[in-house]
C-alpha cells in the first residue's frame, strides 16, 4: 500500500522558500532539492515506519546534500508533513505543531 502524502501548509511553505532559495543561489540546485525531498517522500510513502521516531510519533528522515529533514507523521489513511526542516534552526519551531 502507498500512502498519500499531505502537507501541513506550514512545512509546504518551508519547502517552496528552501527550493526557492536553493534556485536563487544556483540554477538548478532548487530542482536537485525538489527531487531530494521527492526521494524522501517516496520511500515515506512506501513504508512509513522506516524512518525513526524523534519526537512523540513524529519520525525524521534526513535528506542527501542538503542540510533539511522531513519531519512526518503517519495517520490512519495518510502520511502528513509536519516540517521540511533545515537543521541549523530550532526544533520547538515544527514541535509546536505536533500539539500536546
Amino acid at each position: 500500500m502507498t500512502f498519500p502524502i499531505r502537507f501541513l501548509p506550514e512545512a509546504r511553505d518551508e519547502f517552496d522558500a528552501a527550493a526557492d532559495w536553493y534556485e536563487q543561489r544556483q540554477a538548478g540546485l532548487g530542482a536537485a532539492f525538489i527531487l531530494r525531498v521527492q526521494d524522501v517522500l517516496d520511500r515515506i510513502a512506501q513504508t512509513p515506519s522506516l524512518y525513526a521516531v524523534v519526537y512523540r510519533d513524529v519520525r525524521q528522515a534526513a535528506l542527501r546534500q542538503f542540510p533539511y529533514t522531513v519531519l512526518y507523521r503517519q495517520e490512519a489513511a495518510e502520511v502528513l508533513v509536519i516540517s521540511v526542516f533545515h537543521s541549523s534552526r530550532d526544533p520547538a519551531n515544527w514541535q509546536a505543531r505536533v500539539g500536546p
